[in-house]
């Protein structure tokens, strides 16, 4: 048999007859059995683990683009003839234009911006105004999405644009007028006096992010201006641009178009520890579970290593009629590695019908438990989300396949070497 190829179909045929192990030998197939399961296990943990990461990535990341400006432009402050700082932006138009013409840059938005306070009927809440265009506010994706909004956003300068966690906290719904009271009002001969002006809610949006939805009301941008006594001038200019992850290569051009007492602040800059942290977190339970899934392939060398104990009068048998080294670790090989592929294969389908079918799971969990297994207060998104790509579901195949592989070598070459007459001495 010195001539055999490698994995001849004898090989696998014997391999596959010590994979059924007889009752008497029950214990190897009890240990086939757990290694099976605990490979299938692991690689379920770590593909629906994996699912879950991107997808809350890819969530938060999303809310973020799609609610809040890529980049905001300031300016620094400037002391004026009365002494006081200045940091509004006078020329906002024209600056606007200017940030247009770069290249790369999709929409330059003036904003007016407040911290107010809300009232309707008897509730009261704490929001922060956006003054802005109608036609810039609809191209706020998350905002003038019409499949999660409640009015029309065309009624926008008739009124107010408010979250649905502002209409949560005060009861309010389309149509109610609330009161927006600021404290920096009109300027009278005994002070500030606080400004109460009221408006109709015409528009109810949902961006899908808690913090977004429960403090953020739009006002038309000429209203804001009257409203916070910025008329003519503008406090920030919001951009946004074609490719959000490349926003740093823009900075260059931006602050030039917009003047040398620009200032910018991008969404990595406001978000960016989150997201760090959130690369951390992924990269220590990928190591985790790698753990989990070499202590499954694990089981496989204690079954293996039975295997062969059980096994050594045949393997004795096999060497003196001709059998070779190899043959005999590849027969062995053949019996993790079948173990390990299974299980992995298992462990695959488990893991994408669990990313497939996640809400409907979580909503099975959160009605068992009673509900408030998801707290959006906390968590910043309404959901748990999952985004099953090809290239976690190969990291999770290649290092299952690889563990299970090679943990597979080191009992099959202690079958291999073993010595025929040593395994039929005592036979």
């Amino acid at each position: 048999m010195a001539g055999t190829a490698p994995f001849s179909k004898f090989e696998w045929m014997i391999a596959w007859r010590y994979l059924r192990a007889r009752r008497a030998e029950g214990g190897v197939s009890v240990m086939t059995w757990i290694s099976l399961v605990g490979i299938t296990l692991a690689v379920f943990a770590l593909i629906a683990t994996l699912a879950v990461r991107s997808g809350f990535r890819t969530e938060f990341v999303d809310t973020i683009l799609g609610s809040n400006a890529h980049i905001t432009i300031y300016q620094s402050a400037e002391v004026t003839a009365s002494g006081r700082l200045d940091r509004t932006i006078h020329d906002y138009e024209a600056m606007a234009t200017r940030l247009r013409d770069v290249k790369g840059v999709v929409r330059a938005a003036p904003l007016v911006k407040g911290q107010i306070m809300v009232n309707l009927r008897q509730r009261n809440a704490g929001v922060e105004v956006f003054g802005i265009t109608l036609e810039n506010l609809k191209t706020i994706p998350r905002v003038a999405r019409a499949d999660t909004a409640i009015g029309s956003i065309d009624n926008f300068n008739d009124g107010v644009a408010i979250g649905s966690g502002v209409a949560r906290e005060l009861g309010a719904s389309l149509g109610d007028r609330i009161k927006l009271i600021s404290p920096n009002g009109v300027k009278t001969a005994f002070g500030t006096s606080p400004r109460v002006k009221s408006y109709e809610i015409v528009y109810i949006f949902t961006a899908g992010r808690y913090d977004i939805d429960k403090t953020r009301v739009y006002l038309p941008f000429a209203e804001a201006q009257s409203y916070f006594n910025s008329e003519g001038v503008a406090n920030e200019i919001e951009v946004m641009v074609v490719a959000p992850e490349e926003v740093d290569d823009l900075a260059l051009s931006l602050i030039r178009a917009a003047g040398e007492r620009a200032l910018l602040w991008t969404w990595r800059d406001s978000s960016g520890g989150f997201l760090r942290a959130l690369e951390i977190e992924d990269n220590v339970m990928f190591i985790i579970l790698s753990i989990l899934v070499l202590i499954a392939a694990m089981n496989i060398v204690s079954g293996l290593i039975m295997l062969v104990k059980n096994k050594g009068r045949d393997i004795g048998i096999l060497r003196t009629m001709g059998l070779t080294e190899g043959s005999v670790l590849r027969i062995f090989f053949i019996c993790g590695a079948f173990t390990g592929v299974i299980g992995t294969v298992l462990g695959v389908a488990l893991g994408c019908l669990f990313a497939i079918y996640i809400d409907q799971i979580f909503s099975f969990v959160n009605y068992v438990a009673g509900g408030g297994v998801w707290d959006p207060a906390v968590r910043g998104i309404y959901q748990l989300p999952a985004e099953l790509r090809l290239e976690d579901v190969m990291k999770a195949v290649g290092l299952s396949l690889g563990l299970s592989f090679v943990v597979t070598i080191f009992p099959a070459r202690r079958a291999a070497r073993m010595n025929p007459v040593e395994a039929l001495r005592y036979e």
